[in-house]
């Protein structure tokens, strides 16, 4: 039901390749569109790549889903979550980080130094855990 509603919501119509792509994403959190296609496939192997992308596509721009850059990974992601939050990055996870207070801060900060704050509609924060052993690069 949270995913026939928040189709709706986004001004999206209900169909059955919508319903399994977002149903997916809830799953998946963060992914990559090779991530998303072999879950939607596995299940429906008639969905097609364009589909499925054509999907992405319009999911981001109604904001259900939001992407972000793994810095360590060269790969982007799809994110489920689209309130504003942060990233940690450790090794190959992506891990939402929620700290309205990290948030503030950087909008103090910014409007300390003259930004236009207001201009300003989102805050991430990236967070990059330098360890070897979960660095896939070292």
């Amino acid at each position: 039901m949270e995913t026939v509603d928040n189709i709706k919501k986004a001004g999206l119509r209900i169909t059955p390749q919508r319903k399994a792509v977002y149903e997916a994403m809830i799953e998946l959190r963060h992914a990559t569109i090779d991530d998303i296609m072999n879950k939607v496939q596995s299940a429906d192997g008639e969905m097609t790549v364009s589909t499925i992308y054509r999907i992405l596509d319009s999911f981001c721009k109604a904001n259900l889903l939001s992407l972000v850059f793994h810095p360590d990974m060269g790969k982007s992601y799809y994110d489920i979550t689209v309130k504003e939050h942060h990233h940690v990055f450790k090794g190959q996870q992506i891990l939402d980080y929620m700290d309205d207070g990290l948030a503030a801060l950087v909008r103090q900060y910014l409007k300390d130094k003259d930004f236009a704050s207001e201009d300003i509609s989102k805050v991430q924060v990236q967070i990059i855990i330098n360890n070897s052993k979960s660095n896939p690069k070292k």
